[in-house]
């Protein structure tokens, strides 16, 4: 996604300099602001809105913490993902980041390519989700008289077409197709796939996460495996059952955005969607099987 916008955010003038001087050969659209206050008026006046904040934490006036309450408590900033840049790195510090909203951590001072995985993972998370917006407008009315479905998928195309189309079954479906996206590509690459958390991050750090995958699903050992999803109509939800047929993991450890992993460029997808999309997410055995529920869309029938 060439051309990303990005707004910085520092109140010290040669920290812009540096990050812009990062960016700036990339080919990102960069704004920049110098506190809390003028970032907000930025934003408040952006349109289309940013892609990316890369916001100092520590700011005379309004902070980063508090200019990221103002943003999570705005529906037209809510999903903008925001990079926060500070020195203060302790693990209750990072905790508080992150239950701020903040979905990614530098620390002072870091290096150039550290900043530039962190954004590279962020415009490929943007463009898949963009990618399923599309798909959701064209199938936002399939499906409406639906109350039993068995579905499987065995491909990343796969997932997001079918996240697309159940999503348009929902209250929030642009809220919807994030998280069941995540569910479904989890099953297939973590679970079916084999590919752990550290593999991943390696491999969007080389670029490679999108080959590595189809080399996968070609090996004989993979080709043949599925992730399966059941949906059930209720009178308020839908309840969707995804399982694959992997070995399960500690999921414990990924429903909540955690200190450990907020330098690292994926991990963020289960506790997001948990977060966002879903009403209620239940892990059951070793892992492998969840079950969500998701507000229904209602609707309207002419006289």
């Amino acid at each position: 996604m060439t051309g990303a916008r990005i707004l910085v955010v520092d109140d010290e003038p040669m920290n812009l300099e540096i990050i812009a001087e990062y960016l700036d050969d990339s080919g990102y659209q960069l704004t920049s602001a110098a506190s809390g206050e003028e970032a907000w008026a930025v934003l408040d006046r952006s349109d289309p809105p940013f892609d990316l904040l890369v916001l100092d934490r520590m700011m005379p006036g309004m902070d980063g913490l508090e200019l990221l309450g103002l943003m999570r408590a705005d529906s037209r900033f809510q999903t903008i993902p925001v990079i926060l840049q500070t020195a203060a790195a302790s693990p209750d510090q990072i905790r508080e980041g992150l239950a701020a909203g903040a979905a990614y951590y530098l620390t002072k001072p870091f290096e150039p390519e550290s900043l530039l995985t962190i954004v590279r993972s962020v415009e490929a998370d943007l463009r898949e989700r963009r990618e399923l917006h599309q798909r959701l407008e064209r199938h936002s009315e399939a499906l409406a008289m639906v109350q039993r479905a068995e579905f499987e998928v065995r491909t990343l195309d796969e997932a997001q077409g079918l996240a697309a189309l159940l999503a348009g079954l929902c209250a929030e479906p642009e809220m919807a197709v994030m998280g069941l996206s995540e569910l479904l590509v989890n099953g297939i690459e973590h679970g079916n796939l084999g590919i752990s958390f550290e593999e991943k991050g390696r491999l969007r750090e080389s670029d490679t996460w999108l080959e590595e995958i189809e080399r996968r699903l070609a090996d004989p050992a993979h080709c043949h495996k599925r992730v399966f999803l059941s949906l059930l109509q209720s009178p308020e939800d839908w309840i969707m059952v995804i399982e694959d047929q992997g070995k399960g993991f500690n999921w414990q450890e990924y429903l909540e955005l955690s200190p450990e992993r907020a330098f690292a460029p994926n991990g963020r997808g289960i506790a997001l969607a948990r977060q966002l999309a879903f009403t209620e997410i239940t892990y059951e055995g070793r892992g492998n099987r969840v079950k969500v529920r998701l507000p229904r869309k209602q609707v309207t029938h002419s006289p």
